[in-house]
């Protein structure tokens, strides 16, 4: 698991890489890293979701920083791209000579979060520290936020039910 400290890091390890090669790095964190870094919301995540250019370079340096830490070489990996929409605000995080570490408004992240959320997992817990932080009141106010950013077809119907039940059971 990556506390918060741990992230940090590990990111500076990678702004390093970059500038030995004369890089500059993008990354967009996503999931559990945000829940982590922006809003302290739990101590720890299995991995850093992100999407990040340029790509080979930071997947190269990515694995020889996770040899190097002796944690998992795709520490930082871009699983989670099949979820982002391209329509949100950005927020700095971390900005470093050869990195700049940006995440997405909260208003997105509850978006992006219902629309992948899986019972299994912290996205529950997630959701509703996330649901208190926007103060929303009723399901329908999620969902008025989610097709802002997705398009009705794009949402799963496990998405639907899943919000209707966390507000059945609030």
């Amino acid at each position: 698991m990556l506390d918060s400290k741990t992230i940090h890091q590990l990111f500076y390890k990678l702004n390093s890489a970059l500038e030995q090669e004369g890089e500059k790095g993008e990354v967009i964190i996503v999931g559990g890293a945000v829940m982590c870094l922006v809003f302290n919301a739990r101590n720890s995540t299995r991995d850093v979701d992100a999407v990040f250019k340029p790509a080979q370079t930071i997947r190269k340096h990515v694995q020889k920083i996770g040899e190097e830490m002796g944690i998992a070489l795709d520490w930082l990996n871009d699983a989670a791209k099949g979820f982002l929409m391209p329509n949100f605000e950005r927020q700095t995080i971390l900005e470093l000579s050869h990195l700049c570490v940006w995440a997405p408004e909260p208003k997105y992240m509850l978006a992006m979060k219902c629309i992948s959320a899986r019972w299994d997992t912290s996205d529950k817990d997630d959701v509703y520290f996330l649901i208190r932080f926007l103060n929303l009141k009723t399901a329908e106010d999620v969902f008025k936020i989610i097709e802002g950013y997705y398009p009705k077809k794009k949402v799963p119907p496990k998405t639907q039910f899943f919000i209707e039940e966390l507000f059945e059971n609030k």
